[in-house]
């Protein structure tokens, strides 16, 4: 089922596009100096990677919130949206509940739920996506150009990010049976070993991406770190050998120069502790092409690890358990 989704991928973020077009939001009352959005899981990866993307070009920040209250600085001077593609997540509806009371703008991206009921009760503005898709983590698409189509509608950045995901989308249709190609055999050399994850700072949401992939598609841990910050910190504990470690450089042509020299450099340390070094190079002329390129490489590389590992990539039974335990509280 999971391959399934993933191999729709291009099709999501064609049909997220139209979405986005035709969606209403009205403007403002009070100006906005700054965008916050609530969200976690498939949900919040979306609005990280909306950061990513859009940094150099916003004049306002933008961040995200991925637990139950929101910071002091939501105001009414602020952009608040609420993402959940359930419309039901726990900690995104304490969130908005919260932020009701600031005075805020508000605009809610589901597929229904809670959120969506309320959003059409208090007449807030909401972007309303598919229900269709079995699994939240497989809606990505939806989540973050739903973002980008809102920001561009209320003048934020221009359209450039979202005509650079319609050249994403012939990019991945025409690089598919490359991509599943290499996938399978990088999922293959990480089975039995523990998976690291390292990528410069700016595309830290594809490393978030990939790792949350392993942990649910796969059933497995892993863990990532960033570029120069890993340098300061945790570069120090590669002390040990183990060759159970895998390493994944997640790298790109126009990588900053100095990165990219630390990336090497990084590798002739950790070779001494694990010879597992694998150095995954994106495609694409723009980071929002590259960023996709990886996303949808390391969609299908958890999905083939899935099947080495005999796990069933669609079940979340531990998280269902937690929800169920938490109801009863």
């Amino acid at each position: 089922m999971m391959d399934k989704l993933i191999s729709r991928f291009t099709e999501q973020l064609t049909e997220a596009l139209e979405i986005g077009a035709q969606s209403k939001i009205s403007k403002p009352r009070k100006k906005i100096n700054k965008i916050y959005v609530a969200g976690l899981g498939g949900s919040g990866i979306g609005a990280d990677f909306v950061a990513s993307i859009i940094r150099k070009e916003s004049k306002v920040p933008y961040l995200v919130g991925k637990g139950y209250h929101i910071p002091g600085y939501v105001d009414e001077n602020t952009l608040a949206i609420a993402s959940s593609y359930s419309g039901n997540t726990e900690e995104t509806l304490q969130s908005f509940k919260e932020i009701e009371k600031t005075g805020a703008k508000i605009v809610v991206i589901s597929s229904g739920g809670k959120l969506i009921k309320r959003a059409k009760r208090k007449g807030y503005d909401y972007i309303l996506v598919p229900d269709s898709w079995p699994s939240p983590r497989a809606c990505l698409g939806y989540s973050f150009v739903a973002q980008l189509a809102l920001l561009n509608k209320l003048g934020f950045i221009s359209d450039k990010s979202l005509r650079s995901i319609k050249s994403s989308i012939e990019l991945l249709d025409k690089e598919s049976p490359n991509i599943k190609k290499e996938a399978k055999k990088i999922a293959k050399r990480l089975y039995n070993k523990m998976p690291i994850i390292y990528a410069e700072d700016r595309i830290e949401p594809v490393a978030v991406r990939l790792r949350q992939q392993i942990n649910e598609n796969a059933k497995a841990l892993c863990w990532h770190h960033v570029i120069p910050e890993m340098n300061h910190n945790e570069l120090v504990g590669w002390k040990d050998k183990n060759k159970d470690l895998v390493v994944l450089y997640l790298r790109n042509a126009d990588d900053y120069k100095r990165n990219s020299i630390r990336m090497d450099i990084n590798q002739k340390i950790i070779k001494k502790c694990t010879p597992n070094i694998i150095n995954l190079f994106s495609k694409g002329t723009d980071m929002t092409q590259r960023m996709m390129y990886f996303v949808h490489l390391g969609d299908w590389i958890s999905w083939y690890l899935s099947q080495l590992r005999g796990q069933d990539a669609i079940e979340v039974n531990v998280i269902d358990y937690l929800k169920s335990e938490l109801a009863k509280v």
